[in-house]
């Protein structure tokens, strides 16, 4: 029993071998051959993959979902900064937004600390800044680029009683002109970003050095209507670091 199944089986192995070393063109051309016990079996040619569009459309209320999560997004700060002087305290914290088709604008809040010195106390100021980058030129095939020229500017404020947008009464009218309390700067600057390896991104995915000329507009009418006034009274040179998050 045992010999007449193992020449059965070898005589099934034989005529596959046959069929292929014969004619192996004729045996691709047809379909794949698979040898079982009792006989040959052809199977047919595998067709190619079929993509299945779901049938189902977006309703309206999907829609909606869609945008309402989109819009709020939208509202992820994509980086934070740190900066040093510049009239907005000692040191200031904040964070932004980059937007744009080449996220040459920037749109930034700060928090600073403006240290008491001879004052009574410590203050808190608060910056709403705009920055505009025309230009980031790639430094050769390397990780850093520089940005030539970035420029914009900025409001700022300090908290506290003894600061005011109009003039107290104790003051006779138009005695100064201008309040104390909000100041508005102007900026010129460059950069120096590093953009980090993809491997080595823990919290950044780049980081930017930066550095600011700054001048606002209380300055600027003293260095007009006081001559004597040189460059470094009204204008304000400051550092800053930038941590691209997104």
């Amino acid at each position: 029993m045992n010999a007449k199944w193992l020449h059965s089986e070898l005589s099934v192995l034989m005529i596959g071998l046959l069929l292929c070393l014969g004619n192996p063109i004729a045996a691709q051309k047809r379909d794949t051959v698979i040898v079982v016990r009792r006989d040959t079996v052809w199977l047919p040619r595998p067709t190619a993959d079929t993509i299945m569009e779901s049938q189902v459309k977006e309703s309206r209320y999907d829609r909606r979902v869609h945008r309402y999560r989109r819009h709020w997004e939208g509202l992820i700060p994509t980086h934070s900064k740190i900066q040093y002087a510049g009239n907005m305290g000692l040191l200031s914290f904040g964070t932004g937004w980059d937007y744009g088709h080449h996220n040459q604008w920037e749109t930034d809040i700060f928090l600073g600390i403006l240290p008491k010195y001879d004052s009574k106390r410590t203050k808190l100021t608060f910056t709403v800044k705009q920055n505009y980058i025309p230009w980031s030129l790639q430094i050769k095939e390397s990780r850093f680029s520089a940005e030539p020229l970035s420029c914009g500017l900025y409001f700022n404020t300090v908290f506290g009683d003894e600061f005011w947008v109009k003039e107290p009464d104790r003051y006779p009218k138009g005695y100064y002109g201008f309040s104390s309390k909000i100041r508005t700067h102007i900026f010129v600057g460059q950069r120096l970003t590093y953009d980090i390896d993809p491997r080595r991104r823990y919290t950044a995915k780049a980081i930017t050095l930066f550095y600011e000329i700054s001048t606002c507009d209380l300055y600027v009418v003293s260095a007009f209507t006081n001559k004597y006034l040189k460059p470094t009274d009204y204008l304000s040179l400051s550092f800053g670091i930038k941590l691209q998050l997104l």
